[in-house]
């Protein structure tokens, strides 16, 4: 806490950030961990703790002692205490569910067995429940996973999915150092960053999630590299023909893939192979 900072926290959960501030970029690669930008005038920035935005930061490896650390770093007054307690509640719930895999079979499971009760009687997880097992483990529809793992965050116990996924086809493939144009190519810290996030190093809690940056900052160059750390067959999906053919544009120029490799699937044409 000093009142030379660039933050402050308030009771509402909102956070204001100075952009003029020296520690701006600072401040605000912190914030971007844990917390959503509601807000972004020219010279206050407005961020909100949320539920999900601490769910998220405790799936990435935070937990609320470490939340709290990089608020009071960069804090000009005390933190709220109705913050404090918010925080600590709503990252501790992280992890009480797990989501896994025997088999064929998808489990919940909670060493609470209370907890695990609730679920079973709740009206909007009952539809994704095939049976108990026992007071611990539920059996849940393997076909809706997701739903079951959104109806888990609106009852407030967001499950920690370590159910993994289907190997797809092998598809070797690394990243350019110098594009097919000639420049030097390699992605930005940022960009690594995120790739690695969602891959996890491969491990079951890897895989899925949402890369949120703005405009302009490189979304299709994270999911390059995100393609040559999982090395399986993708699909991407776009909203126009336009942007399909941008990317197929960027994986030819940036990646060592073939031409033969990279084909092109809209309700214009059944398949096109390479562009």
């Amino acid at each position: 806490m000093n009142v030379n900072n660039p933050l402050i926290v308030q009771s509402d959960k909102t956070i204001l950030l100075e952009v003029d501030h020296s520690l701006h970029a600072e401040a605000r690669d912190a914030l971007a961990q844990f917390a959503e930008l509601e807000k972004s005038p020219e010279h206050i920035h407005t961020y909100r703790l949320s539920p999900l935005s601490l769910w998220n930061a405790a799936a990435g490896g935070m937990n609320a002692e470490m939340v709290l650390e990089l608020l009071t770093l960069y804090s000009k007054y005390a933190i709220p205490s109705n913050i404090i307690v918010d925080i600590r509640e709503y990252m501790g719930r992280y992890g009480r569910i797990k989501l896994i895999r025997e088999g064929d079979a998808l489990l919940l499971t909670s060493n609470d067995a209370a907890l695990i009760a609730e679920i079973l009687h709740h009206r909007r997880t009952q539809p994704y429940l095939l049976r108990q097992l026992n007071n611990h483990t539920i059996q849940v529809d393997a076909a809706r996973r997701g739903h079951i793992k959104q109806a888990l965050i609106h009852i407030g116990f967001p499950a920690e999915d370590l159910a993994g996924y289907t190997d797809g086809s092998p598809l070797p493939m690394q990243l350019r150092p110098i594009t097919l144009k000639g420049d030097e190519f390699a992605p930005r810290k940022y960009q690594y960053a995120a790739s690695a996030a969602f891959y996890a190093g491969g491990a079951p809690s890897g895989g899925s999630g949402v890369v949120v940056l703005p405009c302009g900052a490189g979304k299709t160059i994270v999911g390059l590299a995100a393609m040559a750390d999982i090395q399986r067959a993708t699909l991407i999906l776009s909203p126009n023909t336009i942007a399909v053919r941008q990317w197929i544009q960027e994986i030819l120029d940036k990646t060592n893939l073939p031409p033969e490799m990279v084909g092109l699937i809209s309700r214009c044409s059944p398949a096109l192979t390479g562009d």
